[in-house]
């Protein structure tokens, strides 16, 4: 580590972390300080008990990776500094702060929130994180101080974000036309924008394989007690290439591929989907999670709950926040109170249907533009609602009843990581070698497998859910749920 440590902070992942003086500034502001009470895996924790480990902690250890990754880089450079490039230490000192901050805007619950309701932009929007690190905040201002705050949101957002509103416009020089803007008038100031960044700084940080994931697929498999892991030394096969500016790996060696290291890249992707079939998309994770989310887009469509409100919460402090803001309906009201407190005592919904992929291959596509958000909220509130009216006709006192729709492809992630495979001199994208590595196929493939539509309920009580099964048939009759409920 070219860059001076002043404190070493003990990580149960990868023992001891070193940090320097700017850094320890950073992780003592509010904002980043906000991450201890959030959850790295949101609702995994009412399956796996030991999943208790948050943002805070995979900020240290993304961080702690961006600088094995930035060593890497530069031991391999050595080889070949005609053709490779490395990193300064002026350089990694902004790519340590950017992965200190990479998680600064997730929202409690944020992946249910954000990424089933559709109600709030990404966490990662570039709007989010000029909000959170604009220079008036505790962290925006350290780094601000540091002389790198504009660097570090260019690491973070894409070149064709808009600039952020703080940032002026720079004073144009008389005589010179802007090139940007054809038919300027002479002497306008340019158009404000971030600095350009080198394209590894992002690669290095948000890839495929990258130190955000390499971070939290190792301290997963730690809390969660699951032993489902990757060689650490894929670390150490990372290079950029001087032309392209891509961080990439050689599997090329006198013509042939190096299948040892060829299968380090894969595992990585392999524990990614079996944790994703394992942890973050397992049935009782996707309930509980379908409980938040429809909490929160209920107080914040009926119960008069602001957004912004809800980038300064933490686990514990949301709850409060959303039981003074319930709907003004009486029912909607009792409905939401009862999801409150089923959640917090661990009464998950239960499945009434399930509708997998593989028995809806035909219809996955009108069952997503139906229910999936962004903005078909109301049409899965208008379904909850008719599958209840329903129940209420038949007699019944009808339970809460929730329908979970996820997006198509998942959290499915091409293979963008760059390599060199031999028979070609470029570096291209893992994916474009699909034919060469047929196990990316099988994971892409696998991925898109894990679809499911939940209709959940809250009852325990198995000829009341086998009845929600038969309106829902009714309801849905191109769809083929496969789920029976047990005594």
């Amino acid at each position: 580590m070219g860059l001076k440590p002043r404190t070493v902070v003990r990580d149960p992942v990868h023992g001891d972390i070193q940090l320097t003086a700017e850094e320890v500034r950073i992780l003592d502001t509010p904002e980043m300080q906000r991450l201890r009470g959030v959850r790295q895996l949101g609702t995994a924790y009412l399956v796996y008990p030991g999943a208790q480990h948050t943002r805070f902690e995979h900020a240290l250890g993304t961080l702690h990776v961006a600088g094995r990754l930035v060593d890497a880089v530069n031991r391999n450079r050595a080889a070949a500094p005609s053709a490779l490039i490395g990193v300064a230490d002026d350089e990694a000192r902004i790519l340590r702060a950017a992965a200190l901050v990479h998680d600064i805007t997730h929202i409690p619950y944020g992946h249910s929130i954000e990424d089933q309701s559709g109600i709030l932009a990404r966490h990662d929007s570039a709007d989010r994180y000029f909000e959170m690190l604009a220079p008036d905040t505790g962290v925006g201002g350290v780094l601000e101080g540091m002389g790198i705050r504009l660097e570090v949101l260019a690491t973070l957002i894409p070149d064709d974000a808009p600039p952020p509103p703080d940032l002026p416009a720079a004073t144009g020089q008389l005589g010179l036309a802007d090139p940007e803007r054809p038919g300027a008038p002479l002497g306008a100031p340019p158009r404000p924008r971030l600095p350009r960044v080198p394209q590894h700084w992002r690669e290095i940080l948000s890839d495929t394989i990258c130190a955000d994931i390499l971070d939290y697929l190792a301290r997963d498999a730690y809390f969660t007690g699951l032993n489902l892991r990757y060689d650490d030394r894929v670390i150490d096969l990372f290079k950029v290439e001087r032309h392209t500016g891509h961080l990439f790996v050689d599997v090329a060696k006198r013509g042939l591929v190096r299948e040892d290291i060829l299968s380090e890249l894969v595992r990585v992707l392999d524990a990614r989907y079996f944790f994703s079939e394992r942890v973050y998309y397992h049935h009782a994770k996707v309930a509980a999670g379908a409980m938040v989310e429809h909490v929160v887009a209920t107080a914040l469509l009926h119960g008069g709950l602001d957004p912004p409100s809800l980038y300064r919460q933490t686990d514990e402090s949301l709850w409060p926040l959303l039981r003074r803001h319930e709907p003004l309906s009486a029912e909607a009201a009792s409905r939401h109170r009862e999801l409150i407190a089923r959640y917090r005592s661990r009464r998950l919904l239960k499945r009434a249907c399930v509708f997998p992929l593989y028995a809806n291959r035909a219809v996955q596509d009108d069952l997503v533009a139906r229910f999936f958000a962004p903005g078909r909220l109301a049409d899965r509130t208008a379904f909850e609602a008719a599958v209840r009216r329903a129940l209420r006709d038949d007699g019944h006192d009808p339970p809460l009843v929730v329908l979970y729709c996820p997006a198509r492809k998942m959290q499915l992630k091409e293979a963008g990581t760059h390599i060199r495979f031999p028979g070609d001199d470029a570096i291209r994208p893992m994916s474009h070698f699909g034919a060469e590595i047929p196990r990316l196929a099988d994971l892409e493939r696998a991925y898109r497998d894990l679809w499911k539509l939940y209709v959940l309920a809250g009852t325990d009580d198995p000829a009341l859910l086998t009845r929600i099964a038969r309106i829902v048939a009714t309801l849905l009759p191109e769809a083929t749920n496969v789920y029976r409920p047990g005594g």
